[in-house]
């Protein structure tokens, strides 16, 4: 009887942390997010490079325009894996290392790119994965084409 009440007891306490989980981004939302970066930058006459990562940081998806630089496949996913592991947004990241001598060495740390394009994508309050954005004219370009996507999700 003992056995029983711990078993159902354990079942009752597993659904119910299933519940409270919050679900990732899938390859669906990550080609929707592509989609979305790609066609705010269009309004800036902009071609770009995007990559969106889960919340392990792993590439979902990965591509740019023709016209944008191979390069920028990379920069792109460094931005989305940077946003992702420090939970902030590259250009604002980018800004506080340059400004302030204790975070400075940011920039030395393998992985990292603290230039602006990179979002978190949160859902539900939980950072669940992260958006990057290259070759859209500069930070501040890449950073409102990863906004306007990430700004799906919330």
């Amino acid at each position: 009887m003992k056995t029983l009440l711990k078993a159902m007891l354990l079942v009752m306490i597993s659904r119910n942390a299933s519940a409270q989980t919050t679900p990732g981004i899938v390859f669906d939302d990550a080609m929707n997010l592509a989609r979305h970066a790609q066609q705010h930058c269009r309004t800036l006459h902009r071609d770009i490079a995007v990559s969106v990562v889960d919340a392990s940081g792993q590439a979902l998806l990965i591509q740019r325009a023709e016209s944008v630089g191979p390069h920028n496949l990379e920069a792109a996913r460094r931005k989305a894996y940077t946003a992702l592991s420090t939970r902030q947004p590259t250009l604002q990241l980018g800004r506080q290392a340059r400004s302030q001598p204790d975070t400075a060495a940011l920039q030395y740390l393998p992985e990292l790119l603290l230039l602006g394009g990179g979002v978190p994508i949160r859902r539900d309050g939980q950072v669940v994965g992260a958006i990057g954005v290259a070759g859209g004219g500069g930070p501040e370009n890449d950073d409102a084409c990863a906004r306007a996507a990430a700004d799906l999700i919330r």
